[in-house]
């Protein structure tokens, strides 16, 4: 079962222990990185992944709109080792409804074009790409 949970003083370190594959590294700040935004931006709203009792990924995202007049996901990842088992799907489909109780407005997520992985996450869960671009990385969007 998955499941978000808080990051807290009982499960910070662990939380920043997570990793991503070599090749993914490129595209998303380590852990801590994310971690220290999350305290120093209130508007950002962070959550462990959980299955079961096992922490394994990371999600962030921001609950005020921001660019496009969206709310943006800041990141989403799963653990290496935990990959391949559609715990990024899952999470993913909770953060959504998460987000979608702050209101309609469009969800964005930008990830490097080079990231297939995330592409097909991102469009098998219905955002598009309008041709949003934002530094190195695309912008898709889902409208309610």
């Amino acid at each position: 079962m998955i499941t978000l949970q808080p990051i807290t003083d009982q499960n910070w370190y662990t939380f920043c222990q997570l990793t991503l594959s070599d090749a993914q590294q490129a595209y998303m700040e380590p852990n801590a990185i994310s971690l220290l935004q999350a305290v120093y931006e209130p508007t950002l709203e962070a959550h462990a992944i959980y299955e079961d009792e096992t922490m394994v990924g990371f999600l962030m995202y921001n609950t005020v709109l921001e660019e496009l007049n969206a709310r943006w996901v800041y990141r989403i990842m799963v653990d290496h080792a935990q990959q391949g088992k559609g715990i990024g799907r899952q999470a993913t489909e909770l953060m959504l409804e998460e987000m979608g109780q702050l209101g309609t407005e469009p969800i964005v997520v930008g990830y490097h074009p080079d990231n297939t992985g995330a592409h097909r996450l991102y469009e098998s869960l219905g955002f598009v790409d309008e041709g949003n671009r934002f530094g190195r990385e695309m912008a898709v969007i889902r409208r309610a």
